[in-house]
C-alpha cells in the first residue's frame, strides 16, 4: 500500500489542489459542559515522505478534511474525502501551552474545589500522546504550586501503569500492584505509593522517574511505543474542608490496526489485542457517562444506561468518573492525537470516528432568534463583544473567558471555572472576576423573568427570585417592606437559633410568615445552607427558626438557578 502511495504522491497533490470548496457542517447541538473531546495533529517530521493528508478548515476552526488516496481496480487513483468534528481542534503549528489554556487549565481550579477532573490522550502509536500529556503534566504543576489559585491544599501524587491484567507503581520501580474494591465499592490501588508534593520541581522529578519506568516496545509505526496505560492521579487535600478533589491524567497505549501488527510475534500481537480491548471498554464507557449527562440535563425521566466499568481494568480504576448516579461532580477531556500522514489515514480515521463518538451533544431547542438582551441566546461572536463593553477596568480579556463558547455554553460554566479564566486576564481581581459574573447571571435572570409580551415571569414562575418586583416599594427601606418570600441576612445568638454552622456573615433566610406571638414583630423562617457548588446555597423549608426584625441586618437578592437547583445571590 505504501509503494502505491509513494507512486502517486504527485498525482494526489494534482487532486487535493481540484477539489471544490467543502460544504458546511452543520451541527445538531452543542457540547455539554462536562464533556469536551479535542484533536491535536502532530507535526509532519523531517524524514516523512509522505504529504499531509489532513486539512482543517479555515472557515470552521472545529471541523476538518481527510483525503485518501484509493487504489480503484480499474488502475486509476481515486480521492477518497471524509469530514470530521470535534469540540477543540489544534492544528500543526498549536503548542501544548494553547492546548492546556483551552482544555486543561479548567480541570485544575475544578479539581482544587474538591470536583473530579480527567484527560484522556488517545491515538495510534507515533501521534505524540506521551508528548503533549508530559508537557501539560508540567504545565498543571505550574498552576498547583504558582499560588494562583485560593486556600491552602496539600498535593499528593501517585502514577501506576496497567498493562493487559497487571498493574505496576510507577514511582516504585514497578512494584506489582492489585486493583480492589472495598465495601463501599470503591475501586482502590493497593500497595501503590502516594507521595506528597511541595513544589513544581519536586513535581516534575517524580514525573520524570515514572515515565522511565513505563513500558514501551518497538513496533510496526514506532521504535518506542507506549504499550500500556500510564494511569497519573493527583490528590488535593483540603485540611478545612476535610474533602479531596481529584486530578486525572491518562496516556493511554497507543492503537494499532490489525494490519499493523501482522509482522509482530504472537506475545507482541496478544498484547495489542488486549490495548485495543481496554481502549473499545474505555470508549463505551465515555460515550454512556456522557449520554447519561445528557440526560441529566434536559430533566426528563429516563432510566440510566449501565456503564460497563468492570469490563477492565482500565476503567475499573476509573469507575467513580463513569457512575451516572454518582453524587460528586466530574469533568472530562479528550484529545484525540492524530498523525497526518497520507500512509496513516486509516489510523487517523479511526481516531477520529472515536472523538465524534463521544460527542454527545445537548440538542438544540429549535432555532433561537437572537436577543441582546437574553445570553442564551447568544453567539459566542455576540458574546465576545458583550465581554468586551461590560467587563470594566482593566478588561477581562474575551478570547480567554470564552474562546469558543456560546451563552448558553458559558452560563453553564461552573463558577471556578469562570472565575479562573477571568484572573488569567491581567490584572483582574476576585472581586471583579465576582461582580462580572453575577452581572451576566442577572441578566440571564431578568431574560428569564421578562417574556415578548413584557409581562413578568414571576407570575408563571414564582420562587425564581426574592428580588422586589414593584419598583416603588423597593426604595423603602428593606425593615418598612417585609414580606413572605424576602431573603434576609440575619445575627442571633447560637444558644437561641442552635448550631447551623454558619459563619455570622453566611446566615441567611427566607421569611414565611409572621408568629403574632410576641410583642416584638417576629418572622417564621427558613434557612439556607451552603450548596456544594462554590457560591451556592440549598433551602431547608423544614429547618425553620423564629427571627426578629431586631436581628436582620440586610435584604439579600437570591435567584434560583434551575440547573444547579441552587440559590444564588445576585446583586
Amino acid at each position: 500500500m505504501e509503494s502505491f502511495l509513494l507512486k502517486n504522491v504527485t498525482k494526489y497533490n494534482k487532486l487535493v489542489e481540484k477539489l471544490r470548496k467543502p460544504q458546511p457542517l452543520v451541527s445538531t447541538g452543542e457540547a455539554g459542559p462536562n464533556m469536551i473531546v479535542g484533536a491535536r495533529i502532530r507535526p509532519l517530521s523531517a524524514d516523512e515522505s509522505f504529504p499531509s493528508a489532513i486539512f482543517p478548515r479555515s472557515d470552521q476552526k472545529t471541523v476538518l478534511d481527510i483525503h485518501d488516496l484509493y487504489n480503484h481496480p480499474k488502475g486509476m487513483p481515486v480521492l477518497k474525502s471524509s469530514t470530521y468534528q470535534v469540540d477543540r481542534l489544534f492544528k500543526m503549528d498549536s503548542t501544548t501551552e494553547e492546548v492546556y489554556e483551552q482544555l486543561v487549565a479548567g480541570l485544575v481550579p475544578f479539581a482544587w474545589n474538591g470536583g473530579i477532573g480527567t484527560l484522556f490522550a488517545y491515538g495510534q502509536t507515533g501521534s505524540g500522546k506521551t508528548f503533549t500529556v508530559s508537557g501539560l503534566e508540567e504545565l498543571v504543576a505550574g498552576t498547583l504550586m504558582d499560588g494562583s489559585l485560593k486556600g491552602e491544599r496539600q498535593i499528593y501524587m501517585t502514577i501506576v501503569d496497567l498493562a493487559g491484567n497487571s498493574a505496576f507503581d510507577l514511582l516504585n520501580e514497578r512494584t506489582p500492584i492489585s486493583i480492589l474494591e472495598d465495601a463501599f465499592g470503591e475501586t482502590q490501588l493497593e500497595g501503590a505509593a502516594e507521595y506528597q508534593v511541595s513544589d513544581k520541581e519536586n513535581m516534575k522529578k517524580l514525573i520524570e522517574r515514572a515515565n522511565s519506568f513505563r513500558q514501551t516496545a518497538s513496533t510496526f509505526r514506532n521504535d518506542a511505543s507506549s504499550r500500556s496505560h500510564a494511569v497519573c492521579r493527583i490528590r488535593i487535600r483540603d485540611p478545612a474542608g476535610n474533602s479531596d478533589g481529584l486530578l486525572y491524567m491518562i496516556d493511554l497505549a497507543g492503537s494499532e490496526s490489525a494490519r499493523d501488527t501482522t509482522m509482530h510475534r504472537p506475545d507482541r500481537m496478544r498484547e495489542t489485542r488486549e490495548i485495543n480491548k481496554s481502549l473499545s471498554v474505555l470508549k463505551d464507557c465515555i460515550r454512556i457517562k456522557a449520554e447519561a449527562d445528557a440526560i441529566a440535563s434536559s430533566g426528563k425521566q429516563k432510566k440510566m444506561p449501565y456503564v460497563p466499568s468492570r469490563q477492565s481494568d482500565l476503567t475499573r480504576v476509573l469507575k467513580h468518573v463513569f457512575d451516572p448516579t454518582h453524587t460528586r461532580a466530574c469533568k472530562t477531556v479528550v484529545i484525540a492525537c492524530v498523525n497526518p500522514s497520507l500512509a496513516d489515514v486509516g489510523s487517523s480515521k479511526n481516531t477520529l470516528r472515536f472523538a465524534e463518538t463521544l460527542r454527545v451533544l445537548v440538542p438544540a431547542t429549535g432555532k433561537t432568534k437572537l436577543d441582546p438582551m437574553a445570553p442564551m441566546t447568544w453567539t459566542n461572536a455576540h458574546l465576545k463583544g458583550w465581554i468586551k463593553e461590560n467587563s470594566g477596568s482593566p478588561p477581562i480579556l474575551s478570547n480567554i473567558l470564552a474562546p469558543e463558547e456560546s451563552g448558553s455554553q458559558l452560563l453553564h460554566l461552573s463558577n471556578t471555572d469562570f472565575d479562573f479564566r477571568c484572573l488569567q486576564c491581567p490584572g483582574v481581581t476576585p472581586e471583579q472576576a465576582l461582580a462580572f459574573r453575577s452581572k451576566l447571571w442577572q441578566m440571564h435572570i431578568d431574560s428569564q423573568r421578562t417574556g415578548m409580551s413584557g409581562k413578568k415571569a414571576v407570575e408563571s414562575n414564582p420562587g425564581v427570585s426574592s428580588r422586589e418586583m414593584d419598583p416603588i416599594h423597593s426604595s423603602l427601606p428593606f425593615k418598612d417592606r417585609l414580606r413572605s418570600g424576602m431573603v434576609v441576612r440575619y445575627t442571633m445568638p447560637l444558644e437561641l437559633e442552635g448550631d447551623s454552622g454558619l459563619l455570622e456573615d453566611q446566615k441567611l433566610a427566607v421569611l414565611l410568615s409572621p408568629t403574632g406571638v410576641s410583642d416584638e414583630e417576629q418572622f417564621l423562617c427558613a434557612v439556607f445552607i451552603p450548596g456544594q457548588k462554590r457560591d451556592g446555597y440549598e433551602l431547608r423549608l423544614w429547618k425553620q427558626v423564629v427571627i426578629s426584625v431586631g436581628s436582620m441586618t440586610a435584604e439579600v437578592h437570591m435567584e434560583y438557578d434551575t440547573a444547579s437547583r441552587l440559590y444564588y445571590i445576585s446583586v
